[in-house]
């Protein structure tokens, strides 16, 4: 495997240091990594939405076209919605996140219940599934500022994740040299 990344070593390098930098910028800056995550969903939501339409104008033969237009509309849509509201976007992703946060932690609330007699410390479950349900209605109740911190902690984990991969492409540099091959001698 390292013989496989090693001659990379430099791509680590770059993307772990792209990571350190966008963490940076989201931790200076979390309102400015909010807009560039609604932003670049609006992006790919045109884009797909731009691409289902043309599958939809030429389809394979023996294919129903109307699905894909369909999906290409309501991309196509969602992306112009993202960029002529970015907020109301932004919202809406905040409420997706708090309703996920929710039912997972009832769910996980009720899965420590029954496992109670089965499992020990069931109660890490139950109490994952307490966080799960105390995050979910603080984002439902102050959706921007839980966006900023969802924000604060995407830059904290790129900044790690980047030191980390930083650190692994300089091994892999090192280890790329110490196992170089010996140079042949020339004979005359």
């Amino acid at each position: 495997m390292a013989m496989n990344l090693a001659p990379s070593w430099w791509m680590l390098l770059i993307r772990g240091l792209a990571a350190i930098l966008f963490g940076v910028l989201a931790l200076i800056f979390p309102p400015g990594a909010v807009a560039a995550m609604v932003l670049l969903f609006g992006a790919y939501a045109i884009f797909d939405g731009i691409f289902n339409l043309i599958a939809a104008v030429r389809p394979p033969a023996g294919r129903r076209w109307w699905p894909l237009a369909i999906e290409g509309v309501v991309s196509l849509a969602a992306g112009l919605v993202t960029f002529f509201w970015p907020g109301l976007t932004a919202l809406a992703l905040a409420m997706v996140i708090a309703a996920w946060s929710l039912i997972t932690g009832v769910a996980e609330l009720a899965a420590a219940i029954r496992l109670r007699k089965q499992l020990e410390h069931e109660w890490l479950l139950g109490l994952m599934g307490l966080l799960s349900i105390i995050f979910g209605v603080l984002l439902f109740l102050a959706p921007g500022v839980g966006l900023v911190v969802i924000a604060i902690w995407i830059g904290a984990y790129a900044i790690v994740f980047g030191a980390l991969l930083t650190a692994l492409a300089f091994k892999l540099r090192a280890w790329a040299h110490s196992h170089a091959p010996e140079p042949t001698p020339r004979t005359a």
